[in-house]
């Protein structure tokens, strides 16, 4: 004898079925990573190649912060300070007792004394998130990363290479591979730069490690660590997303600021009219 089944079961039978084959197609997607979906290079690598840029208020603080006055009131709003969330990771910045009152004088200089008011080199993590664009210009040996602000730039050596024999503001870069994230280590920085405008600094013995994860086709997960014994208690981190400009002929604009601060900086020596 042939039994049936109630009508109720079936439907529920039917519909458990259909919700297994639908995690199965859900597990399968979410098996597919953010790094599989992105563009790759002949060699297998992900395709880096392209202008990108980090869409925050790190340059301004690094840590949380409202939005505040310019420097000059009589130009308004012109200037303001626009407020962020931060990108330190834990919030704060490990300093220790001597350099954070350097930095907390710093800050009180910041609008003459920062390197970028100067039009200096800006340095490795703040060339990543300041408010310009940067290209990434890629092959198998080398990487090159050329920079909006002040025409910087640097080289990465995706191969063994001599340390620097001197220190300069953009460093001494090298690069490895693990899996799809490039992984950068830098060393060789000069104690000049700053990480932003509200006066967050290093000295020479600064030593970041930077890793970029491809999100997807057209974003790229940025994380650098700093470690600096002479200045910090510990090692500390910063994360955000940086973008890929998709406009048609993206490309870097000149800004040799250089011009700018002539007078910031050498009005003081001009000859002055005897009376």
């Amino acid at each position: 004898m042939k039994l049936r089944m109630p009508k109720r079961l079936h439907l529920i039978t039917s519909i458990l079925g259909i919700a297994v084959c639908l995690l199965s197609v859900n597990v399968q997607l979410a098996g597919q990573t953010a790094g599989s979906r992105f563009p790759r290079t002949a060699d297998g690598k992900p395709d880096l190649n392209g202008v990108w840029q980090a869409m925050n208020t790190a340059n301004w603080d690094l840590r949380a912060h409202s939005s505040q006055a310019g420097p000059v009131v009589s130009l308004g709003a012109d200037f303001a300070e626009p407020g962020g969330l931060g990108v330190v990771e834990g919030g704060d910045i490990p300093y220790l007792p001597a350099a954070l009152a350097t930095r907390n004088a710093n800050f009180e200089r910041r609008y003459t004394d920062d390197p970028e008011v100067k039009c200096y080199m800006p340095g490795i993590p703040r060339a990543t998130y300041s408010p310009y664009p940067f290209q990434i210009v890629q092959s198998p040996k080398h990487i090159m990363m050329a920079y909006e602000f002040a025409s910087a730039s640097r080289t990465i050596y995706m191969e063994k290479v001599p340390e620097a024999q001197s220190d300069s503001w953009m460093g001494h870069s090298t690069g490895r591979w693990d899996g799809d994230t490039l992984v950068i280590d830098v060393t060789g920085l000069n104690e000049q730069s700053w990480f932003d405008r509200a006066g967050d600094f290093h000295s020479n013995q600064l030593h970041v490690v930077e890793r970029y994860t491809p999100l997807g086709a057209e974003a790229l997960r940025y994380e650098a660590v700093m470690e600096d014994p002479q200045t910090f208690s510990r090692p500390w981190k910063i994360s955000m997303p940086l973008y890929k400009h998709l406009e048609r002929g993206a490309q870097l604009n000149e800004f040799k600021c250089v011009e700018f601060v002539e007078e910031l900086m050498y009005g003081q020596y001009r000859k002055r009219a005897s009376k």
